[in-house]
């Protein structure tokens, strides 16, 4: 097997592993009136509402991945979910029996995503404290599910949210202020519920696994503010960068003129998510995967974070070093998770994932037999169909057989241009999970 196929498999066991319809579907069971699930620690049961007792079982959620984890509910739910709702992005979703899917634009919200918004907060409408709802939750929602806050417009969301991905300011920061441009993040999707028990099945795409950063937390209480969220703009300087309104409503909201998200004393929210899948979940899956194919399996001793070009320069730096100290009898399989931040200044196109592919390739000029694959989980880098690319020991030679400059590419982060022409994009599709970046690199 070469090495780009010992890749794909790594990459395909660490997805599997953090798939919602494979994970509900090996691990949940009904058991008469209670629902069951019990994998990776966690064990959890919740006991449906009786047919009897007039309560009914409802499910709506959103993001990339919401169509698979709905799908797994379905699989183990059947004819007990009584209705549900549920925006992914666009072309990520499945057939589903019970369940309504809309689709959205991602990362920058659009009409369709307010729309299907308001369908969920219509079914939302229709709860009350006889009934259970299943909130289904994954990376994307804070895209997806789009409702401003009052006095906001779509056009102000979405100018917001292209400032803040343009500005290399991290997951947490960029939620910090969604969740203080919205009616629904930051726990306030709760006040909709009527009552209902709630039950948030999560996967995670933030470091830490944050249940407040996941998804912007629609039904988790917020430990931040509107100050913060000003503290966020001029940070990255985007006070004068975004709508007015959006700005005006968030030096309104610390001035105590608008109302803040609940707060973890308020006593009110219930509680925390289930996270059924995560970085580490698919990682340890990949560790496992590249044993059995007969490599030496290391992994990175920190998560992948801050800076692309300075993270994808240190793990290139772990690995020369790594390879100049070991002695070893069989192949060297170093691995990687985590999300990092890209800084767009330029017109090109790419994500953090082939721009750390290109980082790295150029860094590791001077090792011989390494190949690298650097790719997000859910199938999508950045705005390309591209989930990833990969970069060995010959990729700069071709390139300049084929008068290609990564510098240039760099400088206009282009990065999915250069792979293209190199025919090096690693390309998946939608892949029914979404927990941030996986890094795996062979050195034969």
């Amino acid at each position: 097997m070469n090495a780009r196929a010992v890749l794909r498999q790594v990459f395909g066991a660490a997805v599997d592993a953090a798939r919602g319809d494979l994970l509900l579907g090996a691990h949940a069971a009904l058991d008469g009136d209670r629902w069951h699930y019990h994998h990776g620690g966690l064990t959890q049961s919740v006991l449906l509402p009786p047919a009897a007792s007039g309560g009914r079982t409802l499910v709506v959620g959103a993001g990339k991945a919401a169509a698979a984890l709905a799908l797994g509910l379905e699989s183990t739910l059947g004819a007990r979910i009584d209705r549900g709702a549920i925006v992914v992005k666009t072309g990520h979703a499945v057939p589903l029996q019970r369940i309504r899917v809309f689709e959205a634009a991602h990362p920058v919200p659009d009409q369709a995503g307010v729309q299907a918004t308001r369908e969920i907060l219509a079914l939302c409408g229709t709860l009350t404290p006889c009934d259970l709802v299943f909130v289904l939750l994954t990376g994307g929602a804070s895209a997806l599910l789009v409702a401003p806050a009052a006095g906001l417009t779509l056009l102000d969301k979405a100018a917001t949210h292209a400032a803040l991905l343009r500005s290399g300011a991290s997951i947490e920061a960029m939620n910090i202020v969604r969740k203080h441009l919205s009616a629904v993040k930051g726990g306030q999707l709760l006040r909709y519920l009527g009552g209902a028990r709630v039950i948030t099945l999560a996967i995670s795409d933030v470091p830490g696994d944050d249940p407040a950063i996941i998804a912007s937390g629609p039904t988790v209480a917020d430990p931040s503010t509107f100050a913060d969220a000003l503290a966020v703009l001029a940070r990255h300087s985007l006070t004068e960068q975004i709508p007015p309104a959006a700005a005006d409503y968030l030096r309104r909201g610390a001035a105590g003129l608008a109302p803040e998200t609940p707060k973890p004393d308020s006593g009110s929210l219930l509680a925390a998510p289930w996270i059924i899948a995560s970085n580490r979940l698919a990682l340890n899956a990949a560790a496992e995967r590249g044993r059995q194919l007969g490599l030496q399996v290391l992994e990175y001793p920190a998560p992948l974070q801050g800076a692309t070009h300075a993270a994808a320069r240190d793990f290139a730096n772990y690995l020369r070093t790594r390879v100049q100290q070991g002695s070893r009898g069989k192949p060297l399989l170093v691995l990687a998770g985590g999300e990092t931040t890209l800084r767009v200044s330029g017109a090109g196109l790419g994500g953090r994932c082939q721009e750390f592919a290109l980082l790295a390739a150029q860094s590791l000029q001077d090792l011989a037999a390494y190949h690298l694959l650097a790719a997000g989980t859910d199938g999508t880098d950045g705005p390309t169909p591209a989930a990833g690319a990969f970069v060995d020991d010959q990729t700069l030679r071709r390139a300049a057989q084929l008068g290609l400059d990564p510098v240039q590419y760099l400088g206009r982060n282009d990065s999915y241009n250069f792979f293209e022409a190199l025919h090096d994009l690693f390309v998946t599709g939608p892949t029914g999970t979404n927990v941030m970046d996986i890094v795996a690199a062979v050195v034969e």
